[in-house]
C-alpha cells in the first residue's frame, strides 16, 4: 500500500502544538490586532498593518502591509483602491480559504486548486441618508467555492463547513462585535 504525502503548505503539527501549548497558557492566546489608517484625499485612504500583540508580548510582521481604499468614480471618487466593503469581502475570503487549506492538510486531503467568489449586496440608500430604514451595510453575502481536491464532494463540503466554523472573520461578520470609537 502506497501512502500519499499531502502538502498544502500548512504546518498542521505547528498549529496542533500551538493549540496544545495555549490550552495550558490561555493568556498567551490573547491577541490584539492593529491597523492604522491615514486619509489621503477625498474618500481615498491608506491603511497599514505591522504591529500586533500576542503570546504575552508585542509582536511585528516581517514587513508593513499597506492597503489603499477609495470609492469608484461612479460614486464621485477617484477609484484609487478597493472600497472598504470590498476589503471586508477580501478578509472573509482569505480567512475561509486559509481554513480550507489547514483543514485539508489535517484531514490528509491534497488540494489541487481553491478559488472563491464573494458577493455582498447592499442598498446605498442607507449610507447616503436617503432612507433611514435601510441598513448601511451588506444585506447579505454569498460565498461560492470552487475546490479541486483528491476528495469526495461530501469531504470537500465538510472542509468548507469546518473552515467556516473556525473562521475568525466569518465570526466577526456574522456576530455583533463591540466597537468603541474615541476622538482625540
Amino acid at each position: 500500500m502506497i501512502e500519499l504525502t499531502v502538502d498544502n503548505g500548512v504546518n498542521v503539527d505547528a498549529l496542533l502544538n500551538a493549540r496544545e501549548a495555549l490550552s495550558g497558557a490561555p493568556e498567551a492566546g490573547k491577541f490584539t490586532w492593529q491597523a492604522s489608517c491615514k486619509w489621503v484625499k477625498g474618500t481615498h485612504s491608506r491603511s497599514t498593518c505591522q504591529a500586533f500583540y500576542g503570546m504575552g508580548e508585542d509582536q511585528s510582521h516581517k514587513q508593513e502591509f499597506s492597503f489603499e481604499s477609495d470609492h469608484p468614480e461612479i460614486l464621485a471618487a477617484e477609484d484609487n483602491g478597493a472600497t472598504p466593503v470590498e476589503l471586508v469581502l477580501v478578509g472573509l475570503a482569505s480567512c475561509l480559504t486559509a481554513g480550507v487549506a489547514a483543514v485539508a492538510q489535517r484531514r490528509n486531503i491534497q488540494l489541487k486548486s481553491v478559488s472563491s467568489t464573494l458577493r455582498g449586496s447592499m442598498d446605498l440608500a442607507g449610507i447616503l441618508g436617503i432612507d433611514s430604514d435601510v441598513r448601511n451595510g451588506f444585506d447579505g453575502i454569498k460565498v461560492h467555492f470552487a475546490i479541486d481536491a483528491d476528495a469526495s464532494p461530501e469531504d470537500i463540503r465538510a472542509l468548507v463547513a469546518q473552515s467556516q466554523k473556525r473562521s475568525a472573520v466569518f465570526d466577526i461578520v456574522t456576530n455583533p462585535t463591540n466597537i468603541t470609537v474615541e476622538v482625540n
